[in-house]
């Protein structure tokens, strides 16, 4: 199983949190709890990885 970080924002005039993987192309989603949210990246990179492994355009190495 693979790990990727994801950068976590909430949006202050809606309050729906939205993350990306950088560097991973259509890694992004949106959810209404960090919950969603987690679920929803899940989902989303797992679709993603049916295509094979990922080409990062970029090495996330932290804040």
């Amino acid at each position: 199983m693979r790990n990727f970080s994801a950068v976590i924002e909430r949006c202050p005039d809606t309050g729906t949190y939205v993350a990306y993987v950088p560097g991973f192309p259509g890694a992004h989603t949106q959810g209404a709890t960090l919950d969603e949210l987690d679920q929803n990246l899940r989902e989303v990179i797992s679709m993603l990885l049916e295509d094979g492994e990922p080409r990062l355009q970029t090495e996330f190495i932290g804040v």
